[in-house]
């Protein structure tokens, strides 16, 4: 039995049954120590690629299959799909190991289906030169564009509506690469420079990030979870786009700000990085569990500022009423813009899901914005795409709360970014193919004095 395919058939069960996010299934699954490095690279393509390309697979599968995708077992799917993916996408894998090894995944978890595998996954590989990934002809362009970059035809028709044609598929294109390995340098700790210098001693390429100067980009490497300068706490993985978010915050030393959907805590410890240590962070998430990672951040990081606990930020904040110099609204949104790290992302929303994070994200600014000292800085951020859940969360906060008013972020941002469209109205977009980040909204706000 091939280990890493059957590893990648566990992990894609896994995350098909239980709607699981695809990152922390690999990152579960890949713990085995039977497996080498080469075999948890493939794992990892595997998982990914069949994960990301599942509505064009199934597009295909089902052109071949007599019986209604909806009527094969769990397995049985998964296994297609880990096959077709292999047929379709990795020219490195000869044909008859892609089926010969789905055969035998299916002697082991679905028998009586192996003779059905087999018969499919042949056909598609003799047919490969007739199945036209990039012009489906399917009769529509949205349904064209949603099977040639495999994303549900809702999003594919909101993106349209919002962005146009062009935008939107050079946006799905960008999706679907592979992001960078972006980690943040601990200053309170190290250097950029010293940390560079010893990332190559042990073979690993890094280079300067696009904007800040904490920010490397690494080469070679996909797991930094053993390095000493992870286990140290003078390296922690962020995107720069997550980095941004502190940057437009500009917390001072000495400041109280407060965090309140701050878990894991890859933000709030940046901003504790950013105050040299010094102040006061509040720090608030709905679970307590993940209160015990924001602690357990903050303790490798070597940072003493934040006082983290269990609170739900929908709900009322009399008791903080002016209380902070900065206020951070990481809001839950549908996260849209890290869907190249999390393929899963776009399989697990629905058209109507938008309508329900939009209350919520309004509710939590209101919250937010009365803990706001007068004079003091209010920053709202999405992972999202969305402009239902960023310009128009802000806009309706504007109009509703006369006591804020928009900042322009054209002094803060690193010169790059500086007078990009919204900028001067205090709002930042972040684009993958246009700025090389996961999708990123920020807003800042001041609380009139």
């Amino acid at each position: 039995m091939d280990k890493a395919r059957e590893t990648a058939l566990k992990a894609l069960t896994e995350i098909e049954t239980k709607e699981a996010y695809s990152n922390l299934v690999l990152k579960k699954v890949l713990r085995d120590a039977s497996l080498d490095g080469r075999d948890k690279a493939f794992v990892t393509e595997l998982v990914y690629g069949t994960v990301t390309w599942k509505l064009t697979l199934d597009w295909v599968i089902s052109r071949f299959s007599k019986t209604r995708l909806n009527k094969l077992s769990v397995w049985v799917l998964q296994i297609l799909r880990l096959g077709a993916y292999q047929l379709l996408f990795l020219d490195r894998v000869p044909p008859s190991a892609a089926c010969n090894t789905a055969v035998d995944l299916a002697k082991k978890y679905s028998k009586a289906s192996s003779g059905f595998i087999n018969a499919i996954l042949r056909n598609i590989s003799r047919q490969k030169a007739q199945i036209d990934l990039q012009n489906p002809q399917s009769g529509s362009l949205t349904s064209d564009l949603s099977l040639q970059y495999s994303f549900p035809e809702f999003l594919v028709t909101d993106w349209i509506k919002e962005f146009g044609e062009d935008f939107t598929r050079q946006l799905l294109k960008a999706l679907l690469e592979r992001p960078d390995f972006s980690v943040r340098v601990n200053t309170l700790k190290t250097t950029t420079q010293d940390v560079t210098n010893e990332l190559s001693g042990a073979g690993i390429e890094a280079e300067p990030g696009r904007f800040l100067p904490e920010a490397l980009v690494l080469h070679g490497v996909t797991d930094i979870s053993q390095l000493p300068a992870f286990l140290d706490g003078r390296l922690t993985v962020q995107d720069e786009s997550s980095m941004l978010v502190t940057r437009i915050l500009d917390p001072k030393p000495g400041e109280r700000v407060l965090d309140v959907c701050a878990a894991p805590g890859g933000k709030t410890t940046h901003i504790a990085q950013m105050m040299n240590d010094q102040g006061h962070i509040t720090a608030w998430d709905i679970h307590e569990h993940k209160t015990d990672l924001i602690r357990e951040n903050a303790q490798r990081l070597g940072i003493h500022i934040i006082d983290a606990h269990k609170r739900d930020a929908m709900e009322s904040t009399n008791d903080e009423i002016d209380r902070y110099n900065r206020v951070l609204v990481d809001a839950p949104c549908s996260g849209t813009g890290i869907i190249r790290r999390k393929p899963d992302i776009k399989w697990q929303r629905k058209q109507g899901d938008i309508g329900s994070l939009v209350e919520v994200q309004r509710k939590i600014l209101y919250n937010a914005g009365r803990a706001v000292a007068p004079g003091g800085i209010l920053v709202y951020s999405t992972c999202s795409m969305d402009v239902r859940e960023n310009e128009q969360v802000i806009r309706h906060f504007l109009n509703a709360e006369a006591g804020f008013e928009s900042v322009s972020l054209d002094d803060i941002l690193p010169e790059d970014l500086r007078r990009k469209q919204g900028t001067e109205d205090g709002m930042l977009r972040l684009y993958p193919h246009i700025d090389g980040t996961d999708g990123f909204f920020i807003a800042r706000l001041k609380k009139k004095a």
